[in-house]
C-alpha cells in the first residue's frame, strides 16, 4: 500500500469530480453523488472534503465568471490533479486485489443466489443452497 490513502467519501468525491469534468462545482458534485449513490450528501461535508483533497494536493481549483442567475456570485470549480488521478489509479489497485483475493467459496455462494435474486434460476439442484460449497462447515 501506498503511503497516501483516500477515505471512502474521498474517493467517492474524487469519482464524481472526475466524471463532471469541467462541470464539477459544490451543488453539481452534490447532485451527482445523491443520483449516482441514493445517499444524502450535506454541503458542509462536501466543502470540508474539497478543502482536505485541494490541501492534499489532489484537487485543484478556480472561480468562474459571475453570473446574474445567482446573483453575482461565482461558482467554484474542481479539477484532479496529476497527483489525484495517480493516487485514484492506487486506491482502484489495491480496492480490485482485495476483491481478487475473497475466497472462491464465496464467489460459489454469490454465483448460487444472483440468479435466484435476478428472476433467473438458481444454481444447484434443491438441498441446501450451500451444499457442496465451503468443504465441512458449509452453514453461514
Amino acid at each position: 500500500m501506498g503511503k497516501h490513502q483516500l477515505g471512502e467519501f474521498e474517493e467517492v468525491v474524487m469519482l464524481t469530480v472526475a466524471i463532471l469534468m469541467d462541470e464539477a462545482y459544490g451543488f453539481a458534485i452534490i447532485e451527482e453523488m445523491e443520483k449516482r449513490l441514493n445517499r444524502k450528501v450535506s454541503i458542509g461535508a462536501l466543502q470540508t472534503v474539497l478543502r482536505r483533497l485541494e490541501k492534499k494536493g489532489y484537487l485543484s481549483s478556480e472561480m468562474g465568471e459571475a453570473t446574474a442567475v445567482r446573483g453575482g456570485k461565482r461558482k467554484r470549480f474542481f479539477h484532479l490533479t496529476s497527483t489525484g488521478k495517480n493516487i485514484l489509479q492506487e486506491t482502484k489497485e489495491q480496492r480490485l486485489g482485495l476483491w481478487n483475493a475473497v475466497p472462491e467459496f464465496v464467489v460459489k455462494f454469490q454465483q448460487f443466489f444472483t440468479p435466484a435474486l435476478t428472476g433467473g434460476t438458481a444454481i444447484g439442484t434443491g438441498g441446501s443452497p450451500l451444499q457442496g460449497v465451503g468443504g465441512k462447515n458449509n452453514h453461514l
